[in-house]
C-alpha cells in the first residue's frame, strides 16, 4: 500500500491516496489520456502533487513538472514541447503563463473559482476510478538542458522486472529510501531528485511528509514529531540549519534521523563536516542527473580521508572518464565523465534523438561533466563543459539568460557565469558590454530580466565592462571570466 501523506494540515493514509490516485487516472483517461501520454503539472508542494504522482502511474501517463517560477515564455517552450494534453496548475501561476497554454491543452485548477472548473477537489470527486487494464506505470519526465540554453525533455522507457529490483537498491543506498521509512521532503518536486525521491518514498515507504517549502527551524520540528528517518536536503538548506542558534538546535530530539541525502548541488567539504560534526555519520552526497541517473554516493565515512569527493559508483554503475579524443583516462587525469547505470531503463530526449546520440560513448552518457577518478575510484567533478550553474539546488543554463539579456536596450554583447556564493554554493554573476553612447544601469537590466525570465535567473551580479574576453575564433572565453571570480577557492563547483 501507498505510503501515509502529511502535508501541512493535510493527512492521509495510503488507502485513501490510492483512492484518489484510482479516481484521478479515471479523469485523466476520461480526458483522452492514453498509455505513454503526458500530464504538465505546475504545482508547488500541496498534496495534489502526491494525487498526480500517485494517478499517472495508474493511468501509464508521464507526469512533466514545470518549474512553478517559470514565465509565460519558459513555461509556454514545455507544454507545447512535451506534447501534454492535459495541465494540472495553481490558480495564481496560471495567471501568469494561461496566454502561453497551447488551446488543445485540457486545464485543471487546484482551487475553485479560478475560472476554467470548479476546482481540482471537486473535479476529483465527480470522477470514476479507473478499474479498466493494466496500464504500464510511469514516472516524471524532466527537462533538462545544456549550451544551447532550449530544455530538453528526458523521457524513459518503462522499467523491466530486474531493473524495478535494482532501482529500488539503488535508491536505499542513494537516497536512504526503503520499506517502511519515514521520509520527509522540502525541496521542490518540480525537480528531479525531489521528484524521484518522494515517488520512492510513496512506493516503498509508511510515511511521507511533504513540506510547502523549507524553513530551517520547522525542519527540525518535523523530524521530532514524525520521528524521521530519512530527510532530503540540499546544501543551501544545510547552511541555512546551521545558522540557526546552537540552543534551537540543541531543542530538538533528531534521533531518528538515519539518513541525510542530497544531490543535485555539490557540497562544501567544511559545510559537510560541520552537518556531520553535528547530526553524526549519516550525511550522504549523491551525484546524478535526469539522464543518468543516481551514479555515485559519497557515504559520511568517506567524507573526511575523501574531501570534495562525489563518492563512488553506487549499484552497478559504469563510470568512465574520457579525453576530447574518446581515449579512456587513468587515474587522477581530468576529462568528460560518461556513466550508466543498469538501474534505470533507457532514455531518448523528446523529439531530439540526435542529441540523445551525441551523448553516447561505448554505452555510456554524458551531460558535459568534466572529472577524474581517483586510485580507489572516487569521483571528482572538476568542472562543466555545458557552463551549467547549479545554485541552491536549481540548474541554471547561462546560454539561456544570455538570449534574453542581449535583447534589452543598450547591450552589445554579454557572458553569465557561476560565481562563488556562501550560502546557495554558486550565485550568477552577468558581465554585459554597452552600445556605442550608452550607459547601462544593473538594477534596470535586472528589473528587465525579471519580467521575463524567473527571478532565480535574474544575475545577482552584473558587472558593466568594455569587452569580453574571446579566442582567436571570436567564442567567448568563459573560463576567464570564471576564473576572476573563483580565484583562492578550493572548489570550482
Amino acid at each position: 500500500m501507498t505510503a501515509a501523506l502529511i502535508a501541512g494540515k493535510v493527512s492521509r493514509n495510503g488507502a485513501e491516496i490510492d483512492a484518489r490516485a484510482a479516481r484521478l487516472a479515471g479523469g485523466l483517461i476520461s480526458l483522452g489520456i492514453e498509455d505513454g501520454d503526458v500530464v504538465a503539472v505546475m504545482l508547488r508542494n500541496i498534496p495534489a502533487f502526491v494525487d498526480i504522482i500517485q494517478g499517472c502511474r495508474i493511468a501509464g501517463a508521464y507526469y512533466c513538472q514545470i518549474n512553478w517560477h517559470f514565465k509565460r515564455d519558459e513555461a509556454g517552450y514545455i507544454l507545447a514541447d512535451c506534447g501534454a494534453k492535459v495541465l494540472i496548475i495553481q490558480p495564481d501561476l496560471l495567471a501568469e503563463v494561461s496566454s502561453a497554454v497551447p488551446p488543445h491543452v485540457q486545464v485543471i485548477v487546484t482551487d475553485a473559482g479560478a475560472g476554467s472548473n470548479d476546482g481540482f477537489e471537486s473535479w476529483l470527486a465527480a470522477q470514476t476510478a479507473y478499474a479498466g487494464p493494466l496500464r504500464t506505470p510511469r514516472g516524471h519526465m524532466a527537462y533538462t538542458s545544456g549550451t544551447t540554453g532550449r530544455p530538453k525533455g528526458v523521457r524513459r522507457l518503462p522499467l523491466t522486472p530486474e531493473q524495478q529490483a535494482l532501482s529500488a537498491q539503488v535508491a536505499k543506498e542513494a537516497l536512504g529510501i526503503y520499506p517502511g521509512v519515514r521520509s520527509l521532503l522540502s525541496a521542490p518536486l518540480y525537480h528531479s531528485a525531489p521528484s524521484s525521491f518522494a515517488q520512492q518514498s510513496l512506493l516503498q515507504g509508511s510515511l511521507f511528509v511533504l513540506e510547502e517549502k523549507f524553513d530551517a527551524e520547522a525542519t527540525l520540528a518535523l523530524i521530532e514529531r514524525h520521528r524521521i528517518d530519512t530527510v532530503y536536503l540540499v546544501p543551501v538548506m544545510y547552511v541555512r540549519l546551521l545558522r540557526l542558534p546552537a540552543d534551537v538546535r540543541s531543542r530538538y530530539d533528531l534521533s531518528s534521523l538515519s539518513y541525510v541525502a542530497s544531490t543535485g548541488s555539490p557540497c562544501a567539504p567544511d559545510i559537510k563536516k560541520a552537518m556531520i560534526g553535528w547530526l553524526g555519520p549519516v550525511v550522504h552526497e549523491a551525484y546524478a542527473s535526469s539522464e543518468t541517473g543516481y551514479i555515485t554516493v559519497m557515504k559520511p565515512q568517506d567524507a573526511a580521508r575523501k574531501p570534495g569527493s562525489a563518492g563512488r559508483a553506487v549499484g552497478q554503475a559504469r563510470i568512465r572518464i574520457f579525453d576530447d579524443a574518446g581515449h579512456e583516462l587513468p587515474p587522477g587525469e581530468i576529462g568528460t565523465i560518461y556513466a550508466h547505470q543498469p538501474a534505470y531503463s533507457d532514455f531518448t530526449y523528446h523529439g531530439q534523438d540526435a542529441a540523445r546520440r551525441a551523448i553516447e560513448r561505448d554505452g555510456l552518457a554524458s551531460v558535459g561533466d568534466m572529472g577524474y577518478l581517483d586510485e580507489e575510484g572516487f569521483l571528482y567533478v572538476c568542472d562543466r563543459a555545458s557552463d551549467m550553474v547549479i545554485s541552491g539546488g536549481a540548474n541554471i543554463y547561462p546560454a539561456e539568460i544570455e538570449h534574453v539579456l542581449i535583447t534589452l536596450p543598450g547591450i552589445a554583447d554579454c557572458a553569465v557565469v557561476g560565481i562563488p556564493d556562501e550560502e546557495f554554493g554558486e550565485a550568477l554573476a552577468a558581465q554585459v558590454v554597452a552600445e556605442a553612447g550608452t550607459t547601462l544601469d544593473a538594477d534596470t537590466i535586472r528589473k528587465a530580466l525579471a519580467e521575463r525570465i524567473a527571478g532565480f535567473k535574474v544575475p545577482r551580479r552584473i558587472d558593466i565592462v568594455e569587452a569580453l574576453p574571446r579566442d582567436d575564433n571570436g567564442k567567448v572565453q568563459k573560463r576567464r571570466i570564471r576564473d576572476a571570480y573563483w580565484s583562492g577557492k578550493s572548489r570550482r563547483i
